[in-house]
């Protein structure tokens, strides 16, 4: 069946966080670790929702950390979010020949609606699932389901992409196809070890996947 319906993580997929990330997990952890982390140790932490990765840590103050990384996090939005090369086009593009858009994330909502609104992103996604909108993350299916229901869609037409594991696995559990995007923090063989359908080196490459015809 064709795919007429494309769920995007957010982070790290549609605009580039990881500096903001890396720095809002740095600021917190050596605030309760002091000099104990470093910046590769927080890229295990890329991915899974803030209170899955501090709960890891220190289940007592999991919501006491939470709340200063989002602070900071916050606080350091605009300065350090950058856009990824050819996504705005794609996306834009997407949307001009009709395909349901949603974005899926393990963010808040607040916290996804201000990446969206800097890039310009907003204006073309009408459904966004955040952390705070389900009772399960991503890699359950529920996030998934619940942007589908909104789209009026089938997993048989939905295309899940994202950079991590979460959002193949999380695309694999709610029975779309998944694709993973190669700019992602960890790599292209760490998503690859997941077995997406397909990898996307650009945002081009998903138009194409798709058959829209060159303009």
């Amino acid at each position: 069946m064709k795919i007429d319906t494309i769920l995007f993580d957010l982070d790290g997929t549609l605009i580039n966080t990881n500096e903001l990330i890396i720095a809002s997990f740095l600021h917190t952890l050596n605030h309760y670790y002091p000099n104990h982390y470093q910046r590769e140790d927080v890229l295990q932490f890329i991915g899974p929702s803030l209170i899955d990765s501090f709960s890891k840590l220190n289940p007592e103050k999991a919501e006491e950390m939470i709340q200063m990384y989002r602070h900071f996090n916050h606080e350091k939005h605009d300065e350090l979010v950058e856009e990824y090369e050819g996504v705005y086009e794609g996306i834009k593009r997407l949307h001009e020949e009709g395909f349901k858009l949603a974005i899926v994330t393990t963010k808040i909502r607040e916290t996804a609606e201000m990446g969206l609104k800097l890039t310009g992103l907003d204006q073309f996604f009408d459904v966004l699932v955040g952390m705070d909108d389900v009772e399960k993350v991503k890699p359950d299916p529920e996030p998934l389901n619940k942007a589908m229901a909104a789209l009026q869609s089938s997993p048989e037409t939905t295309l899940m992409v994202g950079d991590n594991s979460h959002d193949i696995l999380g695309g694999k559990n709610a029975g779309t196809k998944t694709a993973g995007v190669a700019w992602a923090i960890k790599g292209r063989e760490y998503l690859e070890s997941y077995s997406p359908d397909l990898i996307l080196e650009h945002m081009s490459d998903l138009i194409d996947y798709l058959g829209v015809e060159a303009k």
